[in-house]
C-alpha cells in the first residue's frame, strides 16, 4: 500500500485501509530502524495520529511542526519517501528529523525540544498577514512540553492574535520517563481530576479538547475533525495518549532503551557516559556535597545508578537545559558540588546561564559534555562540533578533554577539588588507548604521548585535543614510522587555559593542532592567537572543521570530508618531513 499511496487519495480511505495502512506504517519502520538505527519508539507510537492527521488534513498546503522530529517517520513515509526510506540516517539519505530541503512537506526543520509552538505561531503569523486560511499544526510530545520555549510561546499567543492547532502527543516520556510540574497537570487531567488545570491550559487562550485515545484511528479522525472545526474561533490544544512503542511488545515494555536504538549488529564499545556513572558513584561516597543534575536524559548519560544510590542528590529537571544551569550555580553557592551531565549539543541552550549564572560568578560546576564532537547519523541539529569554540570565550571556565576513559576518571577526580567552573568533553565511545603517563592532572598542562628524541623536539609536533585527534595522529605516525619518518605527539588534554609554558618552550619547526571541533574559536584558532601574541617563530597547521554545518553520516566519513582525516594529516607531514 505504501508503494503506492499518494497524500491527496486518503480521503477516499475507508477506515479498515486506514487501519492496514498503519500496520504497514508500523512495520516498515521497525524494520528499518532495525537496519538503520534511529528513533523507534516514539514513532511507532505516533503512527494513528498521524495518518488521522492526513485524513483529515491537505498536507502541504496545511502546516505542522514536529518538535524535535522524534515521531516524523510516519509523516515522511506518507509524504513520497517510501522508496528512500531505506537510506534513513545515512550519508546522503533521508534525515531523521525534519528537513525543509528534502521535501515540500516539511515545513520547519527541528531537532531540539521545545520549538514547535513558537514556530507554529510564526507560521500562522506569516499566513494571516499573507490573507491565506490553511491551518496551523504543532505536534508536541508531553516530555517537550516541559520546556520553558513552550510557555514563552504561550504566552504571546493571545498577543499575537493568531491560531493554530497544538496536538499533545502524552505518553508519559521523553527519553526518560516525563517529570515535573506540568507532568503531574497532565496526569490529573488524563485521571479526570482537578478541572481547574485545563483552565490553566485555556487561560492561554486555547481551546482544550480531550483526553484522546492516539492510538484508535476512528477516535483521532473524529478528534481531528471536531479541532479542525474549533480553529475557526479560536487556537486549540488537542491532548491525546500514545503507548510509546505501539504494536512491538519489546518495545511497549521497554521504552527507553528502544528511544534511540543502533542498527542490529554494531559493535558495542564502551562509553564514557558508563565511566562518568561509575566514577561519580565512588567520589558521592566520600563527598556528601556532590549532586548530579540532568536534563531528562539521565540514562543516556550513564547515571541510573546514581539515581538510584543517591535519589535526594540526584535531579532529573525534564527537557530544560536553562534552569538545569541556574539550578547547578545556585547548589554551589549553598555549598554542593553539581555535576552537570548533557550532550554537546543540548548545552548550547543554556550559553547565557552559563556564561551569567555560572562563570560570572566563578561557581565549581562541573559541566561533563558528553557527544563531544561530530555525533553522526542524527545530523545538523546533533553535532556537537561547537563547544569548545562558545565555550572558550567564557573568563573563569576551565575546558578540559581525556584522551580516554582512563583519563576521564582521572579528571573527574581532579574535578571534585577543582573550586572553579569546568567543563569536561568527550565524544559517545571510547578506549584505553594511550600509554598510562602517570602525570597529575594540573590545570593547562599537556602531557606527550610520543616523544621521537627524549632531549630535542622533533621537526614537527603535532598538538592533537580528544581521543579521536591523539588516534587520528597515532595512526599516522605508525604509517609515517614505516618509512622512516617522524614526529611528536602532544595530549593536549586542556584547551583553556593552553599551556604557554609547552608553546613558549618547543623547538619544532612546525607545530600542527587537530580538534574534533569547528576551527573558528577552536583550539587551533586560540593556538594561532597565543603564538602570535608570544611572537614565536614557526609553522603551524590547523586540522578542524570548516565553517559549515554537518549533515548525516558515520562518524569517520564525516571527519575525513570536513576536514579531519588521517589521510590529509599524513599528506601534510609526508611533505614537511
Amino acid at each position: 500500500m505504501l508503494e503506492t499511496f499518494q497524500p491527496e487519495n486518503i480521503k477516499q480511505y475507508t477506515k479498515s485501509n486506514l487501519n492496514v495502512l498503519c500496520d504497514e506504517l508500523r512495520s516498515v519502520i521497525y524494520q528499518t530502524v532495525m537496519q538503520c538505527g534511529g528513533h523507534l519508539a516514539s514513532n511507532l507510537g505516533a503512527v494513528e495520529s498521524t495518518v488521522a492527521l492526513f485524513y483529515v488534513f491537505d498536507f502541504p498546503t496545511d502546516k505542522i511542526v514536529f518538535d524535535v522530529g522524534h515521531q516524523c517517520y510516519p509523516y515522511k513515509l506518507l509524504t513520497g519517501r517510501y522508496s528512500r526510506f531505506h537510506t534513513l540516517r545515512s550519508a546522503g539519505g533521508i534525515s531523521g528529523f525534519p528537513k525543509r530541503n528534502e521535501s515540500v512537506y516539511d515545513t520547519y526543520d527541528t531537532g531540539h525540544a521545545g520549538t514547535s509552538v513558537s514556530a507554529a505561531i510564526g507560521l500562522a503569523k506569516a499566513r494571516d498577514l499573507k490573507g491565506e486560511k490553511h491551518a496551523v499544526i504543532a505536534y508536541i510530545g508531553d516530555g517537550s512540553f516541559n520546556n520553558g520555549l513552550v510557555y514563552e510561546a504561550l504566552n504571546s499567543l493571545k498577543i499575537l492574535n493568531t491560531k493554530i492547532l497544538i496536538v499533545l502527543n502524552d505518553n508519559g516520556m521523553s527519553i526518560s520517563p516525563t517529570v515535573g510540574g506540568m507532568s503531574d497537570i497532565l496526569s490529573d487531567i488524563k485521571n479526570g481530576e482537578k478541572a481547574e488545570n485545563i483552565r490553566l491550559l485555556e487561560s492561554f487562550g486555547l481551546q482544550y479538547v480531550g483526553v484522546k485515545d492516539g492510538n484508535d484511528l476512528e477516535e483521532m479522525v473524529d478528534a481531528f475533525n471536531h479541532a479542525k472545526e474549533m480553529l475557526s474561533q479560536s487556537s486549540v490544544l488537542l491532548h491525546i495518549v500514545t503507548k510509546k512503542g505501539k504494536g512491538y511488545e519489546f518495545s511497549e515494555e521497554h521504552p527507553t532503551n528502544t528511544h534511540g536504538v543502533p542498527p542490529v549488529g554494531s559493535p558495542k564499545e564502551k562509553e564514557y557516559s558508563e565511566v562518568l556513572g561509575e566514577t561519580l558513584c565512588e567520589l558521592a561516597a566520600n563527598d556528601k556535597n556532590i549532586t548530579v543534575v540532568s536534563a531528562a536524559m539521565k540514562e543516556a548519560l550513564g547515571l541510573t545508578d546514581f539515581f538510584a544510590k543517591y535519589p535526594e542528590r540526584a535531579f532529573d529537571v525534564g527537557i530544560c537545559e536553562e534552569n538545569a544551569s541556574v539550578l547547578c550555580a545556585a547548589m554551589a553557592a549553598g555549598g554542593l558540588k553539581p555535576y552537570y551531565a548533557i550532550y554537546s549539543t543540548f548545552l548550547q541552550r543554556a550559553f547565557d546561564e552559563i556564561i551569567h549564572d555560572v562563570c560570572a560568578q566563578d561557581m565549581p560546576v562541573t559541566f561533563c559534555i558528553d557527544r563531544a564532537g561530530i555525533s553522526g547519523a542524527d545530523g545538523e541539529t546533533h553535532q556537537g562540533v561547537f563547544d569548545l569554540s562558545y565555550l572558550s570565550l567564557i573568563p573563569n571556565l576551565t575546558i578540559a578533554v581525556p584522551k580516554d576513559t582512563e583519563e576521564l576518571k582521572k579528571m573527574l577526580a581532579f574535578s571534585a577539588t577543582y573550586s572553579h567552573p569546568l567543563a569536561i568533553r568527550y565524544p559517545r565511545s571510547g578506549k584505553v588507548l594511550f600509554p598510562n603517563i602517570n602525570e597529575e592532572i594540573s590545570v593547562g598542562k599537556w602531557e606527550y604521548v610520543y616523544k621521537s628524541d627524549k632531549i630535542k623536539c622533533a621537526k614537527a609536533t603535532v598538538l592533537a585535543v580528544g581521543e579521536r585527534s591523539l588516534i587520528i595522529a597515532g595512526k599516522v605516525l605508525k604509517s609515517l614510522q614505516k618509512k622512516g619518518l617522524s614526529f611528536d605527539v602532544v595530549n593536549a588534554r586542556f584547551v583553556k587555559p593552553l599551556d604557554i609554558e609547552f608553546l613558549k618552550t618547543v623547538q619544532s619547526e612546525t607545530l600542527i593542532t587537530i580538534e574534533d571541533n569547528v576551527f573558528l574559536g577552536g583550539f587551533g584558532s586560540m593556538v594561532n592567537g597565543e603564538l602570535t601574541r608570544m611572537q614565536k617563530k614557526c609553522t603551524l597547521k590547523n586540522f578542524a572543521y570548516r565553517d559549515e554545518f554537518i549533515p548525516q553520516g558515520k562518524v569517520a566519513d564525516l571527519q575525513s570530508e570536513y576536514g579531519v582525516s588521517c589521510v590529509e594529516l599524513e599528506d601534510y607531514l609526508t611533505e614537511i618531513l
